[in-house]
């Protein structure tokens, strides 16, 4: 079977978009590949973190993709700094990448803005993303489309490697690919659509949480921005609040776009925004029980040592192979 890997950071609950563009996929694809899904608190240390905050939202991300469906007999779930293989390698692709590649990281640009103090780590991080990759030797990653450039930072690394230390019948490193739904990749806020659903957005009815109870999501959705047209039509351009909010429906009622606008052809903007608001309720509570009942039982504690063993045997093989070829063993 072709591998998967991907991860969430634990910088606090996961939104709608993160699971449109992401831990959706997880479910989804754990049936037809061989799948590691990890928390990454490595990559959520490139920012300040409070200790206890950070172990809170580790262990709560990882129940999420319990109750969100991932199944353990199925996937590897585990924590990324329990796997030291994944910062061993990333200090060899740091070495390996030039530094212009990662100043031009997007992302960088937009955090760095952020912040008064810029530490190393920031610039870092893609590097850090590059390893948790390649240690796994994933065929494909489920991930946004915001995160395409760091994909492709990774398949330039592998070419890079691949080239220099390995041979023509041995190719040493897997080369991935993207994933990212037909539907639904990339959630816009409900307050500004031309920008990505943020957990960080300081205006808290910009995006909905996966932990949102029943009326805060119909509050959110009730005040999400659309336009003075009444139309109900998919137009990413010229209608982005109202192409948004068809995505979201879409994604959490696996309804086309095209059907949905069948649909509400003669609605208005009320009548869609109170059904998304029950089709979101309708998967986000059965859910949220499960979260809970996790959150206060040993069984995700064993899920993680479980899934730390695996992916540890197989982190550490193709760690030792990547220090062979650059002459460390």
């Amino acid at each position: 079977m072709k591998r998967i890997f991907s991860g969430v950071q634990p910088s606090g609950t996961p939104t709608i978009g993160n699971y449109v563009g992401a831990l959706k996929q997880f479910v989804d694809l754990q049936d037809q590949f061989d799948t590691y899904y990890c928390v990454v608190n490595e990559h959520a240390i490139t920012v300040a973190q409070d200790p206890e905050t950070l172990r809170k939202n580790t262990r709560s991300l990882a129940a999420l993709y319990l109750a969100l469906g991932v199944d353990p007999n199925k996937s590897a779930i585990f924590i990324q700094s329990q796997v030291p293989a994944h910062a061993q390698a990333a200090w060899i692709v740091q070495c390996l990448t030039p530094l212009g590649e990662l100043e031009r990281m997007t992302q960088f640009k937009d955090k760095a803005q952020k912040q008064d103090n810029i530490f190393a780590g920031l610039l870092g991080y893609p590097a850090l993303m590059v390893a948790d990759i390649v240690l796994y030797d994933a065929d494909l990653v489920p991930v946004g489309e915001d995160q395409k450039q760091h994909m492709e930072l990774t398949r330039n690394f592998v070419d890079r490697f691949n080239n220099r230390f390995g041979t023509k019948e041995e190719k040493l490193l897997v080369k991935p690919e993207i994933y990212t739904p037909k539907a639904g990749g990339r959630i816009m806020s409900l307050q500004d659509p031309s920008k990505k659903m943020s957990k960080s957005d300081d205006n808290k009815k910009a995006f909905i949480s996966l932990l949102d109870d029943p009326k805060t999501i119909e509050k959110k959705i009730k005040s999400a921005v659309t336009d003075s047209s009444g139309e109900i039509s998919y137009d990413p351009e010229d209608k982005p609040g109202v192409s948004n909010l068809l995505d979201i429906f879409s994604a959490f009622s696996d309804q086309s776009i095209s059907q949905l606008e069948k649909t509400y052809a003669n609605s208005g903007y009320g009548q869609l925004k109170t059904d998304l608001s029950q089709a979101l309720i309708a998967v986000l509570e059965p859910m949220q029980k499960d979260y809970q009942r996790l959150l206060a039982s040993s069984e995700l504690d064993d899920v993680l040592a479980a899934g730390a063993k695996q992916a540890n045997e197989v982190a550490n093989q193709t760690l030792a192979r990547i220090e062979k070829a650059i002459g460390f063993r």
